[in-house]
């Protein structure tokens, strides 16, 4: 097999399964280790991969700060919270976690009826200053500035005295193998406990984000009770490996 043969191999076989494992298809191609590592140090430089020791992972998207990250995809944002608030119902209590989606989703809040807003994010908090309906509910902790968020022990303490209806959850990957991720532990362990004590859990992302992993998993696929997916005009992400696995994803 040639090299560029078994390069586009495994770009293949890293979207298929979510991750390359060296030593395992060095087996498998009949190849020692090195020429594998060699291959995927190559692909690593050309940005179609991420490395990882004794392998290596699909890349992750760049996530800028949140201003920068509320300039991007507004339009796709928009669609992605009117779809999202139609879940809402009269005297819920819905959790949003941070992050310029779910920002426009507190924009997007219905206004004729009441309920109740948590969130563990500031700047969530302040785009509901003036929601006419909304009971505002502001967890506080250490603040993870990058996402604006609190984290840590006394935002957790906080956070089990609530059982949210629904909770909007943020993340930086959705891959079919291996869940929803961030890049944080601290705010995954934040997010993974607002999941566990809320009644459903939903997950808004642009499809830049679809196949992508990063550092730290937040939750499997199977925990997830749905996801909305904003493309970008006509384009039409693929999304059977998803629904193969049970999960409710819908192109918004």
């Amino acid at each position: 097999m040639m090299t560029t043969e078994r390069k586009a191999v495994l770009i293949e076989r890293l979207k298929a399964e979510g991750r390359i494992v060296a030593k395992a298809l060095a087996e498998e191609f009949q190849l020692s280790e090195d020429t594998i590592r060699r291959d995927l140090r190559e692909l690593a430089a050309e940005g179609l991969l991420r490395r990882v020791h004794g392998g290596a992972l699909p890349v992750s998207p760049d996530l800028p700060d949140l201003a920068a990250r509320k300039a991007i995809a507004t339009d796709v944002k928009a669609r992605l919270a009117r779809k999202a608030a139609e879940l809402i119902q009269p005297g819920q209590l819905i959790f949003l976690d941070g992050g310029s989606t779910n920002a426009a989703l507190a924009r997007a809040l219905p206004k004729s009826f009441a309920f109740t807003v948590a969130t563990h994010s500031p700047t969530i908090a302040a785009e509901l200053e003036y929601h006419p309906t909304a009971d505002v509910v502001l967890i506080g902790g250490r603040l993870y500035k990058h996402s604006m968020v609190a984290t840590g022990a006394l935002a957790a303490e906080q956070i089990d005295a609530l059982r949210p209806d629904l909770f909007f959850l943020g993340v930086t990957g959705l891959h079919p193998r291996h869940g929803l991720t961030t890049g944080d532990a601290e705010e995954a362990a934040i997010k993974r406990r607002i999941a566990g004590q809320s009644a459903e859990t939903w997950t808004l992302l642009t499809s830049a984000k679809l196949d992508a992993v990063s550092p730290f998993q937040v939750l499997p696929l199977a925990v997830l009770t749905g996801a909305f997916v904003g493309a970008e005009q006509g384009a039409t992400p693929d999304l059977s490996d998803y629904r193969a696995r049970g999960l409710e994803i819908e192109v918004v």
